[in-house]
């Protein structure tokens, strides 16, 4: 996987999606899917390249919640996100990234919708995310009391990728502290 990523001149992504699906369907486009429940199914080698963001799938980690079937910016769907999924899913982040030694931050791990905008400062593609054309807005709020609403302006930690990388590096410092680490 590093390998993969050095040829595009970055370090390893990971990308947190929505199937915009039902909870029980899964999809082969993602290395990591979760269900309604919170349980984590991988589908193949993380190193293997799928199908998950465009122009951005080698070197990178696709991670999905089951959800949103029906979704638009102003309600996520009679299958939205639950609280179980948003905290397996920041766990499978923190555990990845723990593997593949990478830091938790917008520059290693973003929601589909911020990779769409280039959020990153890579440019593969044109823009096609929740600050530009809304075609690809996954996970953009989470429907919860930290993650409210549809706001891809919001600079105050609001938005679902700033909760769930909050989230990742909660658990990343919790489990360092109960293994006894620095």
């Amino acid at each position: 996987m590093w390998e993969a990523a050095k040829e595009y001149g970055r370090e390893p992504k990971v990308y947190m999606h929505w199937t915009a699906g039902h909870y029980e369907t899964f999809f082969d486009d993602y290395h990591v899917s979760i269900d309604d429940a919170g349980r984590i199914y991988l589908n193949g080698n993380l190193s293997d390249i799928l199908t998950h963001t465009y122009h951005r799938n080698s070197g990178a980690v696709g991670i999905t919640l089951n959800a949103c079937v029906g979704a638009t910016s102003s309600s996520l769907g009679a299958e939205a996100p639950t609280a179980a999924q948003i905290e397996a899913m920041a766990q499978a982040v923190c555990a990845i990234c723990d593997g593949l030694w990478l830091t938790i931050d917008k520059d290693h791990v973003m929601t589909h919708g911020e990779a769409a905008d280039n959020e990153d400062g890579i440019e593969p593609h044109e823009a096609y995310g929740p600050k530009t054309t809304c075609e690809r807005w996954d996970l953009e709020y989470l429907g919860t009391d930290e993650s409210p609403a549809f706001s891809p302006w919001a600079t105050d930690g609001s938005r679902g990728g700033d909760v769930l990388r909050g989230k990742a590096n909660w658990y990343r410092n919790v489990w360092k502290d109960a293994e006894g680490n620095e």
